[in-house]
């Protein structure tokens, strides 16, 4: 059950945003013109990495619920797509309890109808970014027992925080905020797998007024430091638990891990 309606901040249908944009390379109709604009000059790829992102999460929180995880802070949600990660965790988990927090007010206007949580289980939402951590935490904790391990999901997030806002001091700061036994999900964009590819979106992106901060390897494993990461450990989204290890794993521009706190 949702905890109640918010507030919800008008919509900005005349400057792209990344929600939308992901919504449209996910073949959604959530999105408007100036998203389909930024959409359409993506090379092919980029419909490829949102669906290998996807797939990442629905993985990702799967496992984390077979582990016993039933607490979920979702940052960067993105416009509602099922199964979303309250109905995957809580088709193992029942009681699970999710909070969504997104910061484009279409997404939370969605998550109202959408995201409906199974009886037992909760389902909240608060528009709010990244960028101010400790307002999203603290609206969690009205929902989330933070004595108990929560998963702390930031899913193709990151890589629109540029260096000059230290992403990793965001992310540093979120996690110092869970218990023990707690686990970071993470992916991101990599500059540094197909440079020529990464190159082009980062451009494309920022004709229609969104900047990117892809990064290396070494820069997105930092975002995991102190941290435990589960095997594969810091891979490609199609390299982490692949539903076929016997098949071809596809290429993919994206990092991926899953890490746990001490």
């Amino acid at each position: 059950m949702p905890t109640g309606p918010q507030r919800f901040s008008q919509i900005v249908t005349d400057k792209a945003h990344p929600a939308r944009v992901y919504d449209w390379l996910l073949g959604g109709k959530d999105n408007y013109p100036v998203d389909e604009a930024v959409g359409e000059q993506l090379p092919p790829e980029a419909r490829d990495a949102a669906r290998q992102n996807r797939q990442f999460m629905h993985r990702a929180a799967a496992w984390l619920a077979t582990q016993g995880i039933d607490q979920f802070l979702d940052i960067g949600t993105g416009i509602p797509t099922e199964p979303n990660l309250h109905q995957i965790v809580q088709g193992i988990v029942p009681t699970a309890k999710v909070v969504y927090a997104d910061n484009d007010p279409i997404v939370l206007r969605h998550a109202e109808a959408l995201l409906v949580s199974l009886p037992g289980g909760v389902t909240d939402y608060i528009e709010a970014d990244v960028r101010q951590p400790q307002g999203i935490v603290e609206h969690a904790q009205r929902i989330l027992d933070f004595s108990r391990p929560i998963a702390l999901s930031l899913i193709a997030l990151m890589h629109f925080v540029p260096d000059e806002q230290d992403a990793h001091a965001i992310v540093r700061d979120l996690v110092a905020t869970l218990p023990p036994g707690s686990y970071l999900v993470l992916s991101h964009a990599a500059s540094d797998l197909y440079p020529e590819l990464a190159a082009q979106v980062t451009a494309e992106y920022a004709k229609g007024g969104i900047r990117l901060g892809f990064r290396t390897r070494a820069e997105v494993e930092r975002f995991f430091d102190g941290l435990d990461l589960v095997p594969p450990g810091l891979v490609t989204a199609t390299e982490w638990a692949p539903s076929d290890k016997e098949q071809e794993v596809e290429g993919s521009g994206i990092y991926v891990g899953v890490a746990r706190t001490s």
